[in-house]
């Protein structure tokens, strides 16, 4: 593989496993600009070792094997030797891919849930949470979002800066609320999470129309979200769009990568379980 297909091999990479990674460290730092920052530490190492060393069979386990271990050197340095280190170092403990992708795969759902909660907590001004979820969470680079905003660059970088700042400063806990307060943030995570499918479903950046990896991820959360708010009929209307729309998923590009209209899609080849569990929502 040359030099540039890695490249853009680790770009991808990247677009769908940072989520997960920045939900994963934000679980153990608490704090999602540092949770950032070390999702960046690892991807940096990357760009460096996999044009030589080759792609890891698994790259998510790699990269979040690596960037635990950047947040272990930094509490050494910072001489944080409390219960959260202690508990830090014993989770890194020299993984296998195997064993990390079944560690991964066991929590990483309800990770991602709670960094949406987190994100769309009420300090955070609606443009706020809409910058700081298309950044965490669908990818986006600050350009790409300034371009979907119509802003300048910059003034995007500082509202996203100033958003994980508040975060941090209000301590605002990495959890899924319960009771009052969940009904409060419901609204603004289902915006959250209709963001995420509408950036699969017709990416606004990126090489490809369509991102099917994103509107999978957004569709598990909803699915989630029902399991935890069953009395909630928006909850189950949002689900049950999400169904369907991803059973058209596979016949909206074509062979060529151009998208096909609706009038000329392939019915034939519409996901019916999809469509079933769509309509089956109450």
């Amino acid at each position: 593989m040359s030099i540039a297909d890695t490249g853009r091999t680790i770009d991808a990479i990247w677009r769908i496993e940072s989520p997960k990674l920045i939900a994963g460290l934000t679980r153990m730092v608490r704090d999602v600009g540092l949770a950032e920052d070390l999702a960046q530490d690892a991807l940096v190492i990357a760009l460096e070792r996999w044009p030589v060393s080759g792609i890891p069979g698994n790259p998510g386990a790699w990269l979040m094997t690596t960037a635990k271990r950047r947040a272990i050197d930094l509490l050494r340095r910072n001489k944080l030797r409390d219960r959260k280190y202690e508990e830090l170092t014993r989770s890194a403990e020299l993984y296998t891919e195997e064993d990390m992708d079944r560690h991964l795969d066991g929590e990483i759902g309800d990770d991602l849930l709670r960094l949406i909660f987190m994100t769309c907590h009420p300090v955070l001004s609606q443009e706020a949470r809409v910058a700081l979820t298309l950044r965490l969470l669908c990818g986006l680079t600050t350009e790409e979002i300034a371009r979907a905003f119509l802003a300048a660059e910059a003034t995007i970088a500082q509202r996203i800066v100033r958003a994980k700042r508040t975060l941090s400063a209000k301590k605002v806990p990495f959890e899924v609320p319960a009771g009052e307060e969940l009904n409060e943030r419901l609204a603004t995570v289902l915006e959250v999470i209709y963001l995420m499918f509408n950036e699969g479903y017709s990416a606004t950046a990126g090489e490809h129309w369509v991102r099917p990896l994103l509107c999978q991820e957004a569709l598990r959360l909803g699915r989630m979200l029902a399991e935890i708010a069953p009395a909630e009929p928006e909850v189950h209307g949002l689900a049950a769009l999400m169904e369907i729309q991803s059973s058209r998923l596979r016949t909206r590009v074509g062979m060529d990568g151009e998208p096909i209209l609706l009038m000329d899609q392939n019915r034939a080849r519409w996901d019916q379980l999809l469509i079933r569990r769509g309509l089956a929502y109450p």
